[in-house]
Protein backbone atom coordinates (compact mmCIF):
# COMPACT_ATOMS: atom_id res chain seq x y z
CA UNK A 1 0.00 0.00 0.00
CA UNK A 2 1.01 3.65 -0.98
CA UNK A 3 1.13 5.99 1.76
CA UNK A 4 -0.41 9.39 0.85
CA UNK A 5 2.46 11.22 1.44
CA UNK A 6 4.84 9.47 -1.15
CA UNK A 7 1.85 8.94 -3.94
CA UNK A 8 3.16 8.97 -7.22
CA UNK A 9 1.57 11.05 -10.13
CA UNK A 10 -1.46 9.32 -11.11
CA UNK A 11 -3.17 8.83 -15.13
CA UNK A 12 -7.08 8.32 -14.54
CA UNK A 13 -8.22 7.43 -18.06
CA UNK A 14 -11.74 7.28 -18.35
CA UNK A 15 -13.56 4.37 -19.63
CA UNK A 16 -16.94 5.41 -19.68
CA UNK A 17 -19.75 5.48 -21.94
CA UNK A 18 -17.86 7.59 -24.90
CA UNK A 19 -14.25 7.47 -23.96
CA UNK A 20 -12.33 4.20 -25.13
CA UNK A 21 -15.36 3.51 -26.88
CA UNK A 22 -14.28 1.63 -29.90
CA UNK A 23 -17.51 1.87 -31.50
CA UNK A 24 -17.65 5.58 -30.97
CA UNK A 25 -14.33 5.99 -32.22
CA UNK A 26 -13.34 2.69 -34.20
CA UNK A 27 -9.92 4.86 -35.22
CA UNK A 28 -8.21 4.14 -32.21
CA UNK A 29 -6.65 1.01 -30.54
CA UNK A 30 -8.23 1.81 -26.79
CA UNK A 31 -6.98 -1.24 -25.17
CA UNK A 32 -3.18 -0.76 -27.14
CA UNK A 33 -3.34 3.08 -25.84
CA UNK A 34 -4.19 1.91 -22.26
CA UNK A 35 -1.40 -0.84 -22.15
CA UNK A 36 1.13 1.59 -23.84
CA UNK A 37 -0.09 3.39 -20.83
CA UNK A 38 0.15 0.41 -18.43
CA UNK A 39 3.45 -0.10 -19.69
CA UNK A 40 5.05 2.96 -19.03
CA UNK A 41 3.74 3.33 -15.48
CA UNK A 42 5.50 0.43 -14.32
CA UNK A 43 8.63 1.71 -16.46
CA UNK A 44 8.55 4.88 -14.62
CA UNK A 45 6.91 4.43 -11.42
CA UNK A 46 3.57 6.30 -11.76
CA UNK A 47 0.31 5.44 -11.52
CA UNK A 48 -2.43 4.39 -13.83
CA UNK A 49 -5.84 3.94 -13.43
CA UNK A 50 -9.57 3.26 -14.87
CA UNK A 51 -12.38 4.87 -13.95
CA UNK A 52 -15.90 5.16 -15.17
CA UNK A 53 -17.23 8.49 -17.26
CA UNK A 54 -15.70 11.85 -16.23
CA UNK A 55 -18.30 13.81 -18.23
CA UNK A 56 -16.88 15.64 -20.70
CA UNK A 57 -17.61 12.99 -23.50
CA UNK A 58 -17.86 15.61 -26.48
CA UNK A 59 -14.18 15.84 -25.61
CA UNK A 60 -13.10 12.05 -25.28
CA UNK A 61 -11.22 10.33 -24.38
CA UNK A 62 -10.22 12.01 -21.47
CA UNK A 63 -7.21 11.69 -19.03
CA UNK A 64 -6.80 13.34 -15.86
CA UNK A 65 -2.99 13.72 -14.69
CA UNK A 66 -3.13 13.61 -10.93
CA UNK A 67 0.02 15.17 -9.52
CA UNK A 68 2.09 13.27 -6.74
CA UNK A 69 2.58 13.92 -2.71
CA UNK A 70 5.17 16.03 -4.16
CA UNK A 71 3.59 17.55 -7.19
CA UNK A 72 0.51 18.41 -4.82
CA UNK A 73 3.22 19.93 -2.13
CA UNK A 74 4.86 22.22 -4.86
CA UNK A 75 1.32 23.74 -5.93
CA UNK A 76 0.52 20.90 -8.63
CA UNK A 77 -3.24 20.41 -9.31
CA UNK A 78 -5.24 17.88 -11.43
CA UNK A 79 -4.89 18.46 -14.87
CA UNK A 80 -7.53 17.32 -17.33
CA UNK A 81 -6.46 16.33 -21.05
CA UNK A 82 -9.20 15.86 -23.78
CA UNK A 83 -9.05 14.37 -27.09
CA UNK A 84 -6.59 12.06 -26.34
CA UNK A 85 -6.52 9.39 -28.50
CA UNK A 86 -3.68 9.32 -30.66
CA UNK A 87 -0.22 8.22 -30.35
CA UNK A 88 1.31 11.28 -30.01
CA UNK A 89 -0.69 12.63 -27.07
CA UNK A 90 -0.48 9.16 -25.52
CA UNK A 91 3.79 9.71 -25.81
CA UNK A 92 3.41 13.46 -24.25
CA UNK A 93 1.39 12.11 -21.35
CA UNK A 94 3.82 9.61 -21.02
CA UNK A 95 6.55 11.21 -20.66
CA UNK A 96 4.91 14.28 -18.66
CA UNK A 97 4.44 11.23 -15.94
CA UNK A 98 7.76 9.97 -16.02
CA UNK A 99 8.86 13.64 -15.76
CA UNK A 100 6.56 13.91 -12.54
CA UNK A 101 3.54 15.61 -13.64
CA UNK A 102 1.82 18.45 -11.92
CA UNK A 103 3.75 20.60 -10.15
CA UNK A 104 7.27 19.14 -10.74
CA UNK A 105 7.38 19.50 -14.50
CA UNK A 106 5.53 21.62 -17.26
CA UNK A 107 3.02 19.64 -19.24
CA UNK A 108 4.78 19.34 -23.47
CA UNK A 109 3.87 22.11 -25.15
CA UNK A 110 1.19 20.06 -27.50
CA UNK A 111 -0.13 18.71 -24.87
CA UNK A 112 -1.01 22.17 -23.63
CA UNK A 113 -2.84 22.73 -26.28
CA UNK A 114 -5.75 19.72 -25.21
CA UNK A 115 -5.93 21.13 -21.73
CA UNK A 116 -9.84 20.67 -21.15
CA UNK A 117 -12.36 22.50 -18.14
CA UNK A 118 -13.35 20.15 -15.62
CA UNK A 119 -16.53 19.65 -15.92
CA UNK A 120 -17.33 20.99 -12.65
CA UNK A 121 -15.47 24.00 -13.16
CA UNK A 122 -17.01 24.92 -16.32
CA UNK A 123 -20.78 24.37 -14.76
CA UNK A 124 -19.85 26.68 -12.10
CA UNK A 125 -18.55 29.29 -14.82
CA UNK A 126 -21.44 29.30 -16.98
CA UNK A 127 -23.71 29.82 -13.50
CA UNK A 128 -21.82 33.10 -13.24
Amino acid sequence: MIRAANRPCTLAVCRGCCCGNPRKYPGTDHAWQLDRLRAGAAEHGFQVRTTDCLGPCDQANVIVVQPSAAGRRAGGRAVWVGFAMDDDCTGDLLDWAAAGGPGLAAPPPALELQIVRPPREARARARR
